[in-house]
């Protein structure tokens, strides 16, 4: 529950500090003071969106916290899956800059607005007028007869096997349409890879062709010039290794003489041997080197195909064709397997699908085993609040698997005596509709587990006895859970443990709105305004001293 509520500079509330009763708070006050704007600002606190034009100072920030009392409700876990320290008390603030940036803290942890709507859930449930119209949506009706039912846990289950069946859908089409696409390509990849398949290229082949198409483009010039080579190194009368053999005994006499000797010595003989085998190296070499027409043509063709597939498929290495060919060939080897994986896929979904259904089936019979008590609960509630032949019936029809169930569930009215009831939309009226609504929150307030429970003028289209037997039905739900209700009825404002009143301070440049708590005395005046107006006589005073008595 609420232990306290502070909110600074929001919309025409500069600062206003509030410790509700842990029962029944009732809170009213003149048209326009604000009793509205607290609930956006309560608002912030469970995650809604912030915005700048709500600041009353452009220039301030806008601070709202509140400190909850949560010992008694089991939220340790949701806590530890968010990964923020779990104490008895918690305290949530929302800051909002006058930039319009917002920031949200639990326990002055920062958290993102998903994990503070995560929790606000489950610590406040806000009754709105946008509420109330809600009551005509058929899944708004469904969130009812489930939480009455009680059967939350066969939702879950429902909704882990619809998504396991969503998921199994997604893969099925997936493939299904993988397959179409693949068969629209498959012409033409089995033909991109039956060219490279063809085309056999090995790594590094290419420089390799390219170096070999080099030479035999000038194997008659290598040659000529080899030959030219062999003959001025060896051949000759005056070659150079005969030259170099007969300078060897020169050296080789005076070797002995000096260390400088006998080391030109081993060079002029190192240079004689590698001379020799540089001669030999030429003449191989030229013996290696043939005039080829034919192998030319051969290479000449090999390199030009593979240059052309390289700019066919649009790559700078060579060597990334082969990628490509291992790409074509497992693309083409999963177009071969797809057929299988369609049928194993599809087995799946089969199997999701069954699974989904029979959790639907058993959430369905819980559904409708509730709707007949769930009317009657509804029928008595809304008897005692003045609608005498009000009547109600309560509909599971077959639907098509959605996140919900198999179900739409459609609530049915009739106010009067002899008409076939309707749906809600199209008969009830504003008076009824909260009524209505708040019949159904009194069923479902243990049920929820909520702690706090606010009311925001639920009392619209009643009055006198009907609203004195509302003020009670909210006391009993006090027992149990903090009730706050934003009221205009004097009924009210007389059943509450406390009452507060919003009033607007026109003292200062800018009206600021304003909340107190009323005293014994001060509590029979504001009730006795709301019966008699500003200056209200003794009749009304003597009124309002009489419903504080009830």
């Amino acid at each position: 529950m609420i232990k306290s509520l502070s909110i600074k500079n929001y919309a025409l509330i500069q600062s206003l500090e509030m410790t509700p009763s842990p029962n029944l708070n009732i809170i009213t006050g003149e048209t326009g003071a604000g009793k509205s704007i607290m609930l956006g600002a309560v608002g912030l606190l469970l995650g809604n969106r912030a915005d700048t034009k709500s600041l009353f100072s452009e220039s301030e920030k806008c601070v709202v916290e509140g400190v909850f009392d949560i010992k008694s409700f089991q939220l340790k876990a949701l806590f530890e899956n968010a990964e923020l320290d779990f104490e008895q008390e918690c305290i949530i603030r929302r800051e909002i800059s006058p930039t319009g940036k917002s920031r949200a803290f639990i326990n002055d942890t920062p958290v993102t607005l998903d994990i503070l709507k995560a929790l606000g859930v489950h610590l406040m449930d806000i009754h709105s007028q946008h509420e109330t119209l809600n009551l005509g949506d058929n899944l708004y009706q469904l969130e009812i007869l489930d939480h009455y039912g009680g059967h939350l846990d066969l939702v879950k289950a429902y909704q882990e096997t619809y998504q396991d069946f969503l998921k199994a859908q997604s893969h099925y089409n997936k493939l299904s349409k993988q397959a179409q696409d693949n068969t629209k390509d498959l012409d033409y990849k089995q033909f991109l890879f039956n060219e490279l398949e063809a085309l056999n290229l090995a790594k590094g082949e290419l420089p390799e062709l390219e170096e070999e198409l080099e030479v035999l483009e000038n194997a008659e010039e290598i040659k000529l010039n080899l030959g030219q080579l062999t003959q001025l190194m060896d051949e000759s009368e005056f070659s150079l290794i005969n030259q170099m053999k007969e300078s060897l005994p020169l050296l080789s006499s005076i070797k002995g003489f000096s260390k400088k000797l006998e080391e030109l010595y081993e060079r002029v003989n190192s240079a004689s041997i590698e001379l020799q085998d540089i001669s030999r190296d030429i003449a191989n070499e030229q013996d290696r080197v043939e005039l080829d027409p034919e192998r030319l043509q051969i290479v000449k063709d090999r390199v030009d195909q593979i240059i052309k597939l390289q700019q066919k498929h649009h790559v700078s290495d060579p060597d990334e064709l082969i990628a490509i060919k291992e790409t074509l060939e497992s693309e083409l080897q999963s177009v071969l397997n797809i057929d299988e994986e369609i049928a194993k896929a599809k087995k799946g979904l089969d199997k999701c699908e069954q699974s989904m259904l029979k959790a639907g089936a058993s959430l369905t019979k819980s559904r409708t085993k509730h709707t007949t008590p769930l009317a009657k609960a509804i029928v008595d509630l809304i008897k005692q609040l003045g609608i005498e032949n009000g009547n109600i019936e309560i509909k599971v029809n077959p639907e098509e698997p959605s996140e919900n169930g198999l179900d739409l569930v459609e609530m049915l009215f009739s106010a009067n005596k002899g008409v076939e009831p309707r749906e809600l939309k199209s008969v009830a009226s504003g008076g009824e509709f909260s009524r209505l609504i708040f019949a159904i929150k009194y069923l479902l307030a243990d049920k929820k587990a909520m702690p706090t429970i606010i009311f925001d003028e639920i009392d619209t289209g009643v009055s006198g006895e009907v609203a004195l037997q509302m003020v009670n039905m909210m006391k009993t739900m006090a027992k149990n859970h903090q009730v706050i209700s934003i009221s205009h009825l004097p009924q009210f404002a007389a059943g509450g443990d406390s009452h507060y009143f919003v009033y607007k301070d026109h003292s200062a440049d800018k009206s600021v709105s304003k909340i107190k708590k009323l005293q014994a005395d001060e509590r029979v005046l504001a009730i006795a305004q709301m019966i008699g107006g500003e200056k209200p006589g003794e009749s009304a005073m003597q009124s309002a001293r009489e419903l504080l008595k009830q």
